[in-house]
């Protein structure tokens, strides 16, 4: 859709601090759906590590939660792209947040699925407690990039964002050394097959932490208009 003329701003303001307000509030809707995220990866990992099968099996249910904010922001955005035509400032952010509350979808989807490896593992399964706290580790980690990608987003803050590929990389190495401890474990069948499970966990985590680089990078495409991946980018500037 094309860019408006700035001088029809003035005879339009209304209508347009309207359409500035409710776009803010679908900012907001994604915003909170990063807490949503946050609230349900932790009882997902809480389920783990105590082999909680009635709270996994909540984190499970509570999923609709996500895809409900989903919904109700996509409908939204689009509403607001077939009411008037848009500044490009205001089309990036409308942009930014219809990729990133599919990002925000997908985590919710992650949590979901690593609760519903709980029971599949039984309420006794043996554990191997190297490979537990690693995953406590990379969920620590997952947290904060969840917690630091959606602050990067609201103040709109390049380098903050551009630091998430820092803590990804340990998010990575976490992954990696999880795969490799499960399949050194031991000769216990139970065991192995524990640790299986911890490995399709780890990779639940490490997907999660995908999706805030990938929010992060709608924050640099907000702020520049540029969009590139942060693997394509210089490790200085932009």
């Amino acid at each position: 859709m094309a860019e408006t003329d700035r001088s029809a701003e003035g005879r339009n303001q209304p209508h347009q601090t309207w359409f500035r307000d409710e776009l803010k509030r679908l900012e907001d809707q994604v915003m909170g759906g990063l807490d949503l995220v946050v609230s349900q990866l932790d009882r997902a990992l809480e389920a783990i590590n105590y082999q909680d099968i009635e709270l996994a099996a909540m984190v499970a249910a509570d999923d609709h939660r996500i895809d409900g904010r989903y919904v109700e922001v996509h409908q939204g955005v689009l509403s607001l792209l077939g009411r008037q035509a848009l500044f490009l400032d205001d089309l990036r952010l409308a942009a930014a947040l219809l990729h990133s509350i599919r990002c925000i979808e997908r985590m919710g989807d992650q949590c979901a699925n690593m609760a519903k490896l709980v029971p599949l593992s039984g309420y006794e399964a043996p554990k191997d407690p190297t490979i537990l706290e690693w995953i406590e580790k990379m969920g620590i980690s997952v947290r904060q990039e969840v917690l630091q990608t959606r602050d990067a987003f609201r103040s709109r803050h390049v380098s903050l964002a551009r630091d998430l590929v820092r803590q990804d990389k340990e998010v990575n190495r976490l992954n990696r050394d999880i795969f490799q401890r499960a399949v050194d474990v031991g000769d216990d069948p139970e065991v192995r097959e524990w640790a299986m499970f911890m490995v399709l966990v780890a990779r639940c985590l490490e997907r999660i932490g995908d999706n805030t680089v990938d929010i992060a990078e709608q924050t640099v495409f907000v702020v520049t208009g540029l969009y590139r991946q942060f693997a394509e980018m210089p490790d200085e500037g932009l």
